[in-house]
């Protein structure tokens, strides 16, 4: 398919550097297949780049620098020429693509161009149309049953203060509901001492992973290098399940690790009471993603609502790697047939924005509990609106479903080829993972991939994870699988 040249362009059609195409994602122009050009990647002029940033700031994480004016779907430029099929997007948060024409379209409307650059402190002065705006493009996702919603920036501010929103419905409810504070509350809070500042904890599960701000990076335990010199509080951290696969040849033993770990959560609740220190919520992944794509089964999600309703602990699930539609469903607990809705879903990354959908009684009755100067971005929801009127015209969780199957098929039977070097091929949607007999041998193809024109990336100690577009077709995933079979032969 080639680009047509335009001078006049009619609103069908979206711009790139003086080219147009047709507003149907199926006639986008992305390349054919991968292209590598340079004998290592990252290639010399990333290399240079890198150099130079090195100069101002820390630049250690930096793989390659990216050309976002040339790379198109599902297709990753560089800097040095290299067209890579992107099975990572981001670290999952490319829901379309790169340089989808819907989204280039949005900002050509100049009441949404205005939107954009005057980019309001949204705690005091919103804009006329925010009201609107929630309900009709966030509220249209919302999980079923949580018509409360906080916005926020990232990932770890939006467990950060739902973090915060916890903690002070647990404390309202001891309190009593319409319980004012006290003066020793008022006094003691101010020097960060009880009762105003009271010992709660939130309980997290090791390999979890839910940000870098500093309460979220006390639920966090995937990697030490996250951790490390930081002051942290004494929460309780419980076992997750550690599955055996394939699955359907081990559930005595998983049912087994679902009880295991769920009798340790009640566990170490009854210990962080006696403590002092109790437990206001439970917060995890419905997969446990940098910590290496840890699955539990819905047994284990419900189980965890149960022991939460019991114990009047709050039961969060974030959501925010795996919201968006990559599971195949916009939220992946929909799996879970919990009995009712959690108490707070977190949501980031492929939703352009953040924040935490909640019950009614999880919102603060006193403005500036739960505040920042931005409180999210109404650019970014002008964005998420026409991410969703794609998903749903285009069918993308169908979409999302039928590639994920071949390509987490194709896992499955190069598992079976090379098992001495593949194992516990996983996930849902084409939010998926498979395990390498080591770190090192991980690593290795995960580097070999990039040289195939495939940029993936891993988690946990031993897996490669796959975090495609939701515009991922069976024909992305098929030159997936070739390049897989062309490193395994390798290796």
């Amino acid at each position: 398919m080639r680009f047509l040249q335009a001078t006049v362009i009619s609103r069908q059609y979206a711009i790139i550097k003086g080219l147009a195409y047709p507003r149907n994602y199926a006639t986008l122009a992305e390349p054919s297949a991968p292209a590598v050009k340079t004998r290592n990647i990252p290639g010399p002029k990333s290399l240079e780049l890198k150099n130079k940033l090195s100069a101002i700031q820390n630049a250690e994480t930096i793989q390659l620098f990216v050309d976002y004016e040339k790379s198109i779907g599902n297709y990753l430029v560089d800097v040095d020429g290299n067209v890579l099929l992107d099975v990572f997007t981001q670290i999952s948060s490319v829901p379309l693509g790169y340089n989808h024409p819907r989204l280039l379209n949005v900002f050509q409307n100049e009441n949404n161009l205005k939107t954009l650059i005057n980019r309001p402190a949204l705690g005091v002065f919103p804009g006329k149309e925010w009201p609107d705006c929630l309900y009709t493009i966030l509220n249209k996702i919302a999980p079923t049953g949580l018509s409360n919603l906080t916005t926020m920036m990232c990932g770890s501010c939006s467990n950060e203060n739902a973090y915060k929103n916890i903690f002070i419905w647990y404390r309202r409810n001891q309190r009593g509901e319409n319980v004012d504070f006290n003066e020793v509350e008022l006094q003691s809070c101010m020097i960060n001492q009880p009762p105003g500042a009271p010992q709660l904890s939130i309980l997290s599960f090791h390999g979890a992973f839910h940000g870098r701000t500093l309460a979220a990076l006390a639920t966090t335990h995937s990697k030490y290098i996250h951790k490390i010199d930081i002051p942290s509080f004494d929460w309780p951290i419980a076992s997750f399940p550690k599955y055996q696969y394939p699955l359907a040849e081990n559930e005595r033993h998983n049912k087994s690790e679902d009880q295991r770990c769920l009798v340790e959560v009640e566990e170490l609740i009854e210990k962080y009471n006696k403590k002092g220190i109790p437990v206001a919520g439970i917060v995890v992944e419905p997969i446990q993603s940098e910590g290496g794509d840890n699955e539990a089964s819905p047994e284990f999600f419900q189980g965890l609502q149960k022991i939460g309703k019991q114990r009047g602990v709050a039961l969060l699930i974030d959501e925010v790697q795996t919201g968006g539609g990559s599971t195949g469903k916009i939220w992946c607990h929909e799996y879970f047939n919990l009995n009712g809705p959690p108490d707070v879903v977190t949501f980031s990354k492929k939703l352009q924005l953040g924040g935490y959908f909640h019950k009614e009684e999880f919102k603060p009755k006193q403005g500036y509990r739960v505040f920042n100067t931005w409180m999210g971005d109404p650019g970014k929801l002008l964005l998420l609106q026409e991410i969703i009127n794609v998903i749903q015209e285009e069918n993308l969780l169908k979409n999302v479903n039928k590639a994920g199957k071949v390509l987490k098929d194709g896992l499955l039977a190069l598992e079976k080829e090379y098992s001495h070097l593949l194992n516990s091929t996983r996930g849902r949607g084409t939010f998926l993972a498979v395990n390498c007999q080591n770190s090192k041998a991980r690593d290795d193809l995960v580097g070999r991939l990039k040289l195939k024109g495939i940029q993936t990336g891993g988690c946990g100690e031993l897996s490669i994870r796959f975090r495609p577009a939701l515009t991922f077709q069976e024909k992305h995933a098929n030159i997936v699988l070739d390049g897989f079979r062309s490193v395994l032969k390798e290796l």
